[in-house]
Order: C-alpha cells, then structure tokens, then sequence
C-alpha cells in the first residue's frame, strides 16, 4: 500500500498540488484524469519518485515496487538485442532470489523464540510472494508471449534493441514493465503507439494483472475496461470516484451541477453583502455592521468551480458535390526494395462512407494513406477518384511537417484564403490558441500544440474525402469528443486510421483490415468488426478440430490394415502418450498437493479469525489479515493453473484414446 500525505506545491500564485492525499491500496485500479497543465504526468513521477517532495510525503513499504512508463522513450544504447533487454526485466527477481536464500540461511541460525525469528519469517513471506508473482522459472515463455502480444515478431527478438523507432522503442518499455510484475505500475499514455491486436492484448493483460496501477490516458474505451476507480486532478486538489471513466462522467455531471448551484449561490450572497458595504460604509450609525459584514466575506470559504477542458469547437465546411462513388482502388500493391507492404487491395467507398483502416503497426495502413492523398505512388493498381472529389489529407506526422519558422497565426493564414485576420484568431481560438499565443512560433509548440495547428490548417482547406491518419493523438478527451461529432455530421466522405475505438466507433461504417498483406473490408463499426473476428476465430477452431478428428480416424483405419506394424505403431502411440502426460500428471499433482495444503491453512485461519479474542490483539489479527488474503491470492492462482493442466491431460487422453482405437 502507497500513501500520499498533504502534498503541496505551488508555482507563483497557482497552486499545483494543494493539500494532496490518497491511498492506492492492493489491486486498486486507477484512472487518473484532469484537464491539460493539471500535473497529472507530475504526481505520477512523484509517486515513482523520480520526482522529489518533503521527506514522509509518499510512503511506501519497503519492499513495495513501483514501475514507471512515461509518455515518451528515451533512445536505448546497451547493446542488448531487444530479446536481452527484455530478459533484463528479471534482473531485480534475482536480486530477490539472493535475498531469500541469505533469510533462508539467517532462519536456519535464529532460535524460533528469539524475536529476530518472526521477522525473518515475515520477510521472508514477502519474497516468496513476489518471486511467485514474477514466476522466474517459466522467464522465457514469459517473454515471448509479452513481446509477441506487442507485436514483436520471433525474427525481431536478436535485433539491437538501439535500432528501434520510438513507438517500437515504448513498446520495448512496456513489455521490461509488464515482465517485471512491480507492485504499482504507473502508465502515462501507454495506448498512443499500439494498434488494435496490441491494445487489444494489453487490455485483456492489464484485466488478470496482479498488482495495483495508476493510469492516465485519453483512450476511453481503454479507461473504461481497465480501471474501477478514477481520479480527478483539477484545481490542484484530487477527488477520487467509484467506478471506471464513463461511470465518472456520469457522476461528475452531477456534482457540477450541484457545485453550480452553490457557487451561483454564493456570489449572490457576496454580491448582497458587497451592496450593503458600499452603501452603508459611510454612514457612521452602520460602520459595526458594515465590518461585520466585511469580516464575514474574510472568512467565508470560496466555492471556486472545477476546471473543464475546452473543447475544440468547430465543423467541417460543407463538402461540395461529387459524383455518387468517391473512390474506387483496384489491386493495388506496394513494396519497399524485397519487402512487399501489400498486394492486390481493392475497395469502393460511396459518397458519404466513412471507413477506418485497422492493422498492425507495419502493416502499411499509413503507406495506404499516403499513396490515397496523392503523396506517393504505388508499385501497381489504381485510386480511381469519382467526379468532383477534393481530397484533404492529415497525416500521422503531419504536425512535425509545419514549418518551424512561421508562427500559428502565420501558418494558417498562409492557407485561409479569403478568411479575415479575426476569422483566422477565431478559428485558432476554438483550437485553444487565444490571446497571445496565436503569436507562438511552431518550434517552439508542444506536440499537441502542433496537432492541433496541423488540424486547424486541414480544416480551412474545402474537401469532401478527408483522409486523416490518427488525429487523436495528443488531443485532450474533450477535443476528441467534439471533433468525432463533427465527423458524424460530416456529409463527405471519410478515411481514418485510430487505435482509438471510442473515437472511430461515432462515425464509421465500414473497417478495412490490412493483415499479412491482404485487405478485407467488413460492414459496421470496430465493435462490429470485433465480433467477426471473434466469430471467424471460433469457426476456424472448430474446423482445425474437425480436421484432426478426421486425421484420426483416418490413422485408426491405417493401424487396422498393417497386422504387426499396427500393434508397433500403437506401442510407439502409448510410450509417447507417457511421455507427454508424465510431467503434466505430476505437475497437476503438484498443484493438488498445493491446493489441498493451502485450503487446509486457510480453514485453520478462518477458525482462529473467528474467535473474537484475536481483535483484541491488532498486530495478531494484521499478521493474521495478511496471511489469509496472502492464501487467497495464492489459490487464486493456482486453481486456473490446476485446471488449465488438468484440461490438457484430459485433452491428451482423449487424443491418445482416438489414436489407440
């Protein structure tokens, strides 16, 4: 368990943190949300303690770890391959080993009456804990599923580590966190460089995760299936919701609305009070209620209203007109040098489609897009544009294209055309460039500074087929929000590429999926597409299992005919049925000894909680709170262990019996 006490900490007359305290238990699961500048990303290194407070600010047990994923990598330079750097996630579970066996030897030394020997045991609980949790014994497979689940191919694992871009680079950042099991993690946008199967596996790896997290994202969907509480950072004070981001929005309309209320009220009881002064103050029969009144508005508690996020507010341009097919692509191919991208993709989208392309990071989905816009030429095939189609095109990089030396204002009137100097400051101020910042040099812009400036200049340009690769990425909630509504009432045509499925989901209406160099176009939304997939893998399980019974029963007949060599065969069938099922049948062994063991524990533990004299004792009935919740985790475990081993025996046995026939 983590606490944080009174934290403060104040920039001129801003208070960043004012008075600050939680706790993050256990398991917690925690979404931390706050409009932008709020000092989210600083209280996460501040938990981490990579930034520094007041000494007793964040406690921690000592043996408690916490692991840190920040927005953006830092370039690798070890040496290691990206294999080697992952295997460098277990370096602090040898660490732990050592630690035990020195315990193990101090144990053997201590007398079990001397005080030394409860302590020792306790430390020694922890470890063996912990070392289970990492499951050191079982590193390499871990590894693979990790770095596999995150799109890292086995050709990837012996490439150096320091070759990585720096998505591939936050994936490689990840994956040594999640290896590594710590106690806390603390994830700070881990969604913006994961396409769909990764975040997909993430999520479903985050859901079975055993250990507590602190997560800030602006990925909704991804909030809402991974954390059961939520954090709100505004003001410089944190107030903690029950429930994952969509149950806080709900809860949080509410509050405003009652906060409204009271503020309203309040500033009529002080504009009340202020008439009163200013209209009494000089009458000398009315100078003690005067300073009364004074002396009330001194001491009143200001009701000051959360901050909220401002939106961009805006909406395309009407689409002009354009013929009733808006495009139409025809086996198209592209490779670079030997590398083939994709080959053969053909699609037609009608007026008013809008379609997201989904696939995994190098599946050639912005390659896609660019030979679209115009802006590269495929090896084969053709765009095929309809009548009258005006292409407007924003890229996954587009905000790093923006010529540094111009300003915002500069970079948009350059492609306003007629609009006015106060129409182009009203559209860089729905944007959140007001007041002077219109004035910005764009070298000096943040990253969602940029995007922002690189969507405002797409905006200003007429089109009716948008091609836009991921927009969202460092776009707040709100703006994301607002720009997928304008989307939705766009009359043109649309293609996008998002990992973000909350955002694509309120608009389209058709997916094309890129994998292994084909394209498939599926009808509906992503959840829609979801459920395919979902539906195509259980018929190809189906059919492969189909297939195997039918090669069975094909293998009996053969064992019929051959007299002699049947009977060898089948002795060879029954040694190798041995040989597979020994080592399962003792490690489910094993995990019944273990279970029945521990179930025996946990009733000895239930008996002695129930007596009432243990509350009297607290440090006896904590001992005892710990074990028993220490039990229950452990059983947790071993009992989808036990029947996933148990479930494989039974499905060798069933296998050996078919062939045995």
């Amino acid at each position: 368990m983590l606490t944080i006490n009174n934290l403060d900490i104040r920039y001129g007359d801003k208070h960043l943190f004012n008075s600050v305290s939680a706790r993050i238990n256990d398991n917690d699961r925690i979404g931390l949300v706050g409009v932008n500048g709020a000092g989210k990303s600083t209280l996460l290194k501040i938990i981490c303690g990579i930034t520094e407070t007041d000494p007793g600010v964040v406690n921690r047990p000592k043996r408690f770890s916490v692991a840190y994923l920040p927005q953006e990598a830092t370039a690798l330079d070890t040496g290691r391959t990206i294999y080697q750097e992952a295997e460098n996630a277990f370096a602090e579970a040898l660490v732990l080993q050592e630690d035990l066996d020195e315990i193990n030897r101090q144990l053997a030394a201590v007398s079990p009456e001397n005080t030394e020997y409860s302590n020792l045991l306790k430390q020694q609980g922890e470890l063996q804990h912990r070392l289970e949790r990492i499951d050191i014994f079982r590193v390499q497979s871990q590894i693979e599923k990790v770095l596999m689940g995150l799109g890292f191919s086995v050709e990837d694992f012996d490439r150096p580590s320091s070759s990585l871009s720096g998505g591939w680079l936050m994936r490689l950042m990840l994956a040594k966190l999640l290896l590594a099991l710590p106690d806390l993690l603390l994830l700070d946008e881990p969604t913006n460089h994961l396409d769909l199967d990764s975040l997909t596996w993430v999520e479903n790896f985050l859901l079975t995760y055993d250990g507590g997290m602190v997560i800030i994202s602006h990925d909704r969907t991804f909030l809402d299936q991974v954390t059961t509480t939520t954090w709100e950072l505004s003001l410089g004070r944190l107030t903690a919701f029950k429930g994952n981001y969509s149950k806080y929005i709900a809860d949080r309309e509410i509050r405003l609305q009652v906060e409204k209320a009271a503020y309203d009220n309040q500033q009529a009881q002080i504009r009340q009070t202020m008439r009163f002064v200013q209209r009494f103050r000089a009458k000398s029969t009315k100078a003690k209620q005067v300073q009364s009144r004074l002396k009330q508005l001194a001491r009143m508690d200001r009701i000051e209203l959360a901050e909220t996020e401002h939106g961009v507010a805006f909406h395309f341009p009407p689409a002009a007109p354009s013929g009733r097919q808006a495009l139409a692509v025809e086996k198209l191919g592209m490779s670079y040098a030997d590398t083939k991208v994709f080959a053969d993709i053909s699609f037609h989208l009608q007026r008013g489609d809008k379609m997201a392309v989904v696939g995994v990071n190098g599946a050639g989905k912005s390659t896609l897009m660019r030979i679209l816009a115009g802006l590269e030429e495929s090896d084969s095939g053709r765009v095929k544009l309809g009548h009258n189609v005006r292409i407007s095109y924003f890229g996954q990089h587009q905000a790093q294209e923006l010529a540094p030396g111009l300003t915002a204002f500069q970079t948009l009137s350059a492609v306003a055309g007629d609009m006015t100097v106060t129409e182009v400051r009203s559209l860089l101020g729905t944007f959140l460039f007001r007041g002077e910042e219109v004035d910005k040099m764009v070298q000096v812009l943040s990253g969602g500074e940029k995007s922002r400036l690189a969507l405002a200049k797409m905006i200003v340009q007429p089109a009716n087929l948008l091609i836009l690769d991921e927009p969202t990425n460092h776009l707040d909630m709100n703006s994301q929000e607002v720009l997928q509504e304008a989307m939705s009432q766009y009359d043109g045509t649309i293609i996008v590429v998002s990992h973000n499925r909350h955002f694509v989901n309120g608009f389209i209406n058709k997916v094309l999926e890129i994998r292994e160099g084909r394209a498939t176009l599926y009808e509906g939304n992503i959840d829609d597409y979801l459920y395919k997939l979902k539906n195509l893998a259980a018929s190809a399980d189906i059919k492969q299992k189909e297939e195997v019974g039918s090669n069975a029963d094909q293998e009996e007949a053969t064992v019929k005919q051959k007299g002699k060599a049947a009977r060898q065969e089948q002795a060879k069938i029954r040694q190798e049925k041995s040989r597979k099922l020994r080592p399962l049948k003792n490690e489910v062994e094993q995990a019944e000894n273990e279970i029945e063991k521990l179930e025996a524990r946990k009733k000895e533990m239930e008996q002695l909680m129930a007596d009432p004299q243990l509350y009297q004792d607290q440090e006896k009935f904590a001992e005892c709170s710990k074990e028993y919740s220490s039990l229950e985790r452990r059983l947790e475990r071993l009992y989808p262990h036990w029947e996933e081993i148990q479930a494989l025996v039974e499905a060798l046995e069933a296998e050996f019996e078919t062939l045995l026939k």
